[in-house]
């Protein structure tokens, strides 16, 4: 459609090239996008397909829910099951979800892509039941680990195919709320979680009941996922056209899944049943658009979010606030800031909103930087360290939070989209790996100023990033934002 136009600048060609876009290149590629589409669809009723993504976001909020279950009951945990005082058997029991989520995660794109959407959600919660279920019973650290191992591979998995899913389903106008929604199921899950684990030092053994209430959601997913629509997008990627038009008719209506079957007509070049190998994405003609959500994911990580998640009650306990009522304001920062997303997502957009979060975040770390201080006293320096923290995680929920995941499934071309989404987020596992290992190291040896500097200094190079080279996607379908990006050769 417009393929010849200013093509051997526009970022996100098609065939390779070496040279690099700038800033103009991409605003102007920006407004093309936005102007020259042809015609549109009548907008769906969203009631049809808000059934079938609030299942989805089942996945995220067991997401939020393991991430959080250990926070509260882990003494107890240790004291029952006889590594009190070994922080080494402490920290595996935290992080070895992660290890498990990084391994999942890898695969989530050949197993959404080898079985459908809806079969891969089951598969995440198979081991998410299994593994609560080992560590709620289990009478040894070495069961605990296990179990953890487990459920770690159901939350690498379960995520990455419900930002594919909701993505898919979901109707151009409204796709960027429901995107937010994963957000914001991941928040109650985290805020459930403690709340769960509230009686955990009253009630001896109540973290096995922390544990086996995770089962009942899994199980919900495993068996609502029978009655979900499959990813019309997956089925015609199979050859199943009929039944990806049947599925459209489910989620959009009669009248709109006719235009739909039309559109994915237009970027069906008869490849996409080829096998999409790994070294296609690092060095074929999609690698600079996996490149860039590689560096978003990045970024997000690098900005210092989950070290404020994991080691946010120190601070507040510096300023005499107890570590249940900080996990609290955390959560509370973040839920607020997930819900107001869902409104602007649509509103505003996915680059504003990414561009104004990432900024937001950088000022927040400037102020806690400035917190950690010498110069100020010590009243004014905890209300600056708090106070930015708050923020921080309040304005990361705004952007940096929900919109990478569902930016990138609508900028991936469909016949790379599951895999790539895989590759990106295994690039976040392991930033969120590291960033958990390494903070306290790097705090004790940098001092929190120079380190909150640095995280401050991430954000604005995330800032920069966005304004070059994120283009908006708001309002379109994923047909016409593949034809307009990835033009025929």
């Amino acid at each position: 459609m417009w393929g010849h136009h200013r093509e051997n600048s526009f970022m996100y060609k098609r065939s390779p090239s070496k040279d690099n876009s700038n800033m103009e290149d991409v605003e102007a590629n920006s407004d093309l996008l936005d102007n020259c589409m042809g015609k549109e669809t009548s907008s769906p009723s969203w009631k049809r397909s808000l059934p079938h993504v609030l299942v989805a976001t089942i996945s995220s909020f067991l997401f939020g829910y393991h991430l959080g279950v250990v926070n509260e009951p882990l003494e107890s945990i240790a004291l029952d099951l006889g590594f009190h005082g070994n922080t080494l058997a402490e920290g595996l029991v935290v992080s070895i979800c992660l290890g498990g989520a990084f391994f999942g995660c890898l695969l989530s794109g050949w197993i959404a892509d080898g079985v459908g959407r809806r079969k891969a959600f089951q598969l995440s919660a198979l081991p998410m039941i299994i593994g609560a279920s080992m560590s709620a019973a289990t009478n040894n650290l070495f069961g605990m680990l296990v179990g953890r191992l487990f459920v770690g591979t159901g939350l690498g998995l379960g995520p990455a195919v419900a930002a594919l899913y909701v993505t898919e389903v979901s109707p151009a106008f409204v796709r960027g709320t429901y995107g937010a929604f994963i957000q914001i199921a991941t928040c109650f899950g985290i805020l459930g979680s403690l709340f769960i684990g509230i009686p955990v030092k009253e009630i001896s053994g109540w973290w096995r009941v922390c544990f086996w209430v995770s089962t009942i959601p899994a199980a919900i997913l495993a068996l609502a996922m029978v009655f979900c629509a499959e990813s019309p997008h997956w089925l015609y990627k199979q050859g199943r056209t009929a039944e990806a038009e049947a599925e459209f008719e489910r989620l959009l209506g009669v009248s709109e899944a006719k235009f739909a079957i039309s559109q994915l007509s237009k970027v069906d070049r008869g490849d996409d049943t080829d096998t999409v190998k790994f070294s296609e994405l690092l060095h074929g003609h999609h690698s600079k658009v996996v490149f860039i959500g590689s560096t978003l994911f990045a970024l997000q990580q690098l900005s210092g979010i989950n070290a404020v998640f994991y080691f946010s009650s120190t601070v507040f306990k510096s300023a005499g606030v107890p570590s249940d009522v900080a996990n609290v304001c955390i959560g509370v920062a973040n839920l607020t800031g997930s819900i107001i997303s869902t409104v602007l997502m649509d509103k505003l957009g996915r680059k504003v909103l990414l561009f104004w979060s990432f900024f937001g975040m950088a000022i927040s770390m400037i102020i806690q930087a400035t917190g950690a201080s010498s110069l100020l006293l010590n009243t004014g320096a905890l209300y600056l360290s708090v106070g930015g923290m708050l923020m921080f995680v309040f304005t990361f929920a705004l952007g940096a939070g929900p919109v990478p995941g569902l930016l990138l499934t609508e900028i991936f071309p469909s016949r790379i989209r599951a895999k790539a989404m895989a590759f990106c987020m295994s690039v976040h596992w392991v930033c969120n790996f590291f960033v958990g290992l390494l903070f306290l190291r790097l705090l004790e040896k940098l001092g929190p100023q120079l380190l909150y500097s640095m995280f401050a200094t991430f954000c604005m190079v995330a800032v920069i990033f966005v304004k070059r080279n994120v283009v908006e996607t708001k309002g379109k379908s994923l047909q016409e934002i593949e034809i307009a990006l990835l033009p025929q050769d």
